[in-house]
Parts: structure tokens; C-alpha cells; sequence
């Protein structure tokens, strides 16, 4: 936890700065690297029945709530990361979780 899930941006590109985003993303929340997921999802963009290609670049951060000020400082990281191999627009949606209501291994996280 955090949970990013990255999409409309190449993979390729996206493990290029995964080491050192996590590492920065790790600072902000003041936790280790080893807390962090980011997987890659492949879409396909599509409209009307047509193939449109490569998704528009979204990420999803689904974590524990850290307030708005470390809120913002994630969301700039990520962008700031993104623009760096080439992702010239990006947006960053946070979806919250409540610890009573996440389990590890049948157990609540509270």
C-alpha cells in the first residue's frame, strides 16, 4: 500500500523510472519502497466500435488516506516522473480505503 495502477502509458517507458519514483513516492509518504505496487495495464482506447490505440494516461493510487498537502505532493511526483519519459498530459485519481476495511492474509488492517 500505496497501489498504483498505470495505464495509456508504455511499459517500457514506465520501468525506466519506477526505482526511483517509488524511492521519491516512499519519501512523501515516509514509509519503505517495499510498500508500493505499480502494475501496468494494457487497454485499448475505443469509440464507436473503432480501435482508437493507446489509452489516454491515467493513474490510479488507491492507499490509506495521508491528507490533502502529502495528497498533492504524490500526484506532482507522478506527473513529474510521467512528463520525464515523455507523457505530456497524465491524470491522477486517488481512490481511499478505510484500514478497517482492508484485510492481509484474512486479517483487518487496523
Amino acid at each position: 500500500m500505496p497501489q498504483l495502477l498505470f495505464r495509456g502509458i508504455p511499459a517500457e517507458r514506465l520501468s525506466t523510472v519506477s526505482l526511483a519514483l517509488a524511492e521519491e513516492l516512499a519519501s512523501i509518504c515516509e514509509c519503505g519502497t517495499d510498500n508500493f505496487t505499480m502494475d501496468y495495464i494494457h487497454t485499448t482506447a475505443i469509440f464507436g466500435g473503432l480501435d482508437e490505440g493507446q489509452s489516454y494516461p491515467f493513474v490510479e493510487v488507491g492507499w490509506f488516506e495521508r491528507g490533502q498537502a502529502v495528497r498533492d505532493r504524490f500526484a506532482q511526483a507522478i506527473t513529474t516522473y510521467l512528463a520525464s519519459i515523455g507523457t505530456d498530459e497524465v491524470e491522477v485519481a486517488f481512490r481511499t480505503y478505510r484500514e478497517d476495511s482492508y484485510y492481509i492474509n484474512g486479517k483487518p488492517c487496523e
